[in-house]
């Protein structure tokens, strides 16, 4: 049975997110005193858990370049191809670069936040509602996030409580963003232009 281009970059975005999520929550497990609240995300690079957080970080961004290639060959929509390129090509960097790189790291971190709450917010051309709601306001949230994060304003949830109110929302659209274009019908997608 051959598949679309869409329901392929579809079953590798919801994948991307989802080894992510489950590498991320073994991580955390396997670093001996590790506080959500207090330690950055970045912190299991380079712990006890660097091997299966790098991998998995690195592993989540590999997935959506693929996934890219696909999406952009079922729905040439072009801007959102490009804005997922970038935050793939961050996720890997954080995956090569950890914590201990310095200042590049935090550029591929930047890059991978930035461009992650752009692909949601524009992915809305996409999706039909109420997905394509929840996707812009899931961008939102992770960019405002990124701000608060950015300018140390934690509201209470510490460094890496704010970190994941950047990362969470990102994942879950990704999740979900795979599982719409898996939903989506027909083998060319043609009906399903960006807006």
């Amino acid at each position: 049975m051959a598949y679309s281009g869409g329901k392929v970059a579809g079953a590798l975005f919801f994948i991307a997110a989802s080894q992510f999520v489950l590498g991320l929550i073994v991580s955390e497990t396997l670093y001996p005193g590790y506080s959500v609240s207090e330690n950055y995300i970045s912190d299991l690079g380079v712990g006890p858990s660097s091997m299966i957080f790098n991998s998995s970080v690195f592993l989540m961004g590999l997935l959506v370049v693929i996934g890219a290639y696909f999406f952009q060959r079922a729905f040439n929509f072009k801007a959102l191809t490009g804005l997922l390129i970038m935050t793939a090509v961050g996720a890997m960097g954080v995956g090569v670069f950890t914590e201990n790189s310095g200042t590049i790291h935090d550029i591929v971190s930047l890059i991978a936040f930035l461009f992650g709450g752009l692909s949601a917010i524009f992915s809305f051309k996409l999706l039909r509602k109420p997905f394509s709601v929840i996707a812009v306001i899931l961008g939102l949230m992770s960019l405002g996030a990124l701000i608060l994060y950015g300018s140390n304003s934690y509201l209470g949830l510490g460094p890496g409580g704010m970190e994941r109110m950047i990362v969470y929302p990102l994942l879950m659209w990704g999740a979900g963003f795979g599982g719409a274009l898996m939903g989506i019908n027909g083998e060319t997608n043609k009906e399903r232009k960006p807006q």
